[in-house]
């Protein structure tokens, strides 16, 4: 089995499939936040024929059908999980910075804090400077003006102070209103996750169930359908760049890995996980989301595809693969299924590419 990308180690711990629905919190000084990272609102569609143990349809053509069906939806619903779980990396992003503004806010303000009262001190306490005082002590018009002109400047920086006080007071609490508020959205945005994996395993083993009530052949077809047929894996593929070159190679060399809802490597994968995993070999990063990854890096024609540029399926996006040249990508497929080389054509229903390197 592998052990899934998890980056989010405090909130993703009940998101893994090969370990145990957890039940860790957010720990609040983990989410403070300022910029409010827009959440996917995700729904869980029913899954065609998962309703039941082994399909109620009486013709093995529509048991089948309804699997494989049940197979795609799947992955749409898994990839909107890995969406969120993007989503909830962000929040965290911008909680850690925000916490870290709203605490350097209050420096400053304590900081300023102190200087006022030492102004106040040596303005009006120690050195007595009134007006009335100072029209009493002077020796002549042009002492009185001289320290006159003392007390304004003082008093005058004392209220630049006193102003830049109000202003770094008011930073620092909207500052701390904004992090409240962040913590709040991503604690919302956990809840949704978590419930949704949750269901999204109740629908996983009920698919399964599904899929092994089918004949050999049948399950063959479904595979096949979602997968495309397995070709071999070339020798050798030229890419244009090396940091191309080197995702190439990594996606290649896991070729015959498990396909696993959720797994980003090392041993086993989702379409997402792999695409993140061999560009992460690379130094790229790549966020867990076919969704997201298809937001990536420069936009390609297919005319114009070379090794390394990553092909999305579907509308909306909800599968990834590699291209690989000669109409070929690699490829996490479906449940059954290894990383494998298939036919550009045989997913039957492209979308569009990213040139990531």
């Amino acid at each position: 089995m592998a052990t899934p990308h998890a980056p989010l180690t405090h909130a993703f711990a009940q998101f893994r499939t090969d370990r145990p629905a957890g039940t860790t919190a957010l720990r609040s000084r983990r989410l403070r936040a300022g910029l409010l990272i827009g959440t996917t609102a995700l729904t869980l569609t029913a899954l065609p024929g998962v309703a039941a143990a082994e399909p109620s349809i009486g013709s093995p053509q529509d048991a089948t059908r309804l699997v494989t069906q049940a197979s795609h939806q799947l992955e749409v619903v898994s990839e909107q999980v890995n969406d969120a779980r993007v989503t909830l990396d962000k929040q965290k992003a911008a909680a850690a910075r925000a916490d870290k503004a709203a605490a350097e806010a209050q420096a400053r303000l304590d900081a300023y804090g102190d200087q006022i009262r030492q102004l106040a001190r040596s303005a009006y306490t120690s050195d007595g400077l009134t007006q009335l005082h100072v029209l009493m002590t002077s020796d002549s018009a042009e002492d009185f003006v001289s320290q006159l002109g003392t007390l304004d400047a003082i008093a005058g920086h004392t209220n630049d102070m006193v102003a830049e006080v109000s202003r770094t007071a008011a930073a620092a609490k909207a500052a701390r209103t904004e992090a409240a508020q962040a913590q709040q959205a991503a604690q919302k945005t956990f809840d949704r996750v978590a419930a949704e994996q949750k269901d999204l395993q109740a629908k996983i083993a009920d698919y399964k169930r599904q899929y092994a009530a089918l004949t050999a052949p049948q399950q063959l077809q479904v595979r096949t359908a979602h997968a495309g047929t397995t070709l071999a894996a070339p020798t050798s593929v030229k890419a244009n760049s090396a940091a191309a070159q080197k995702a190439v190679n990594t996606a290649l060399a896991q070729v015959g890995d498990p396909y696993v809802w959720g797994a980003a490597g090392p041993d086993a994968f989702d379409c997402s996980g792999l695409m993140q995993y061999a560009y992460s070999a690379a130094g790229i990063s790549l966020p867990h989301s076919s969704s997201a990854q298809s937001r990536m890096g420069t936009p390609v024609s297919r005319s114009q595809l070379q090794p390394g540029d990553l092909v999305f399926f579907y509308s909306p996006v909800s599968h990834v693969g590699m291209y690989i040249g000669n109409g070929k990508m690699v490829h996490a497929s479906t449940s059954g299924e290894p990383v494998k080389v298939v036919d550009l054509d045989s997913m039957g229903s492209y979308n569009s590419a990213r040139r990531i390197a």
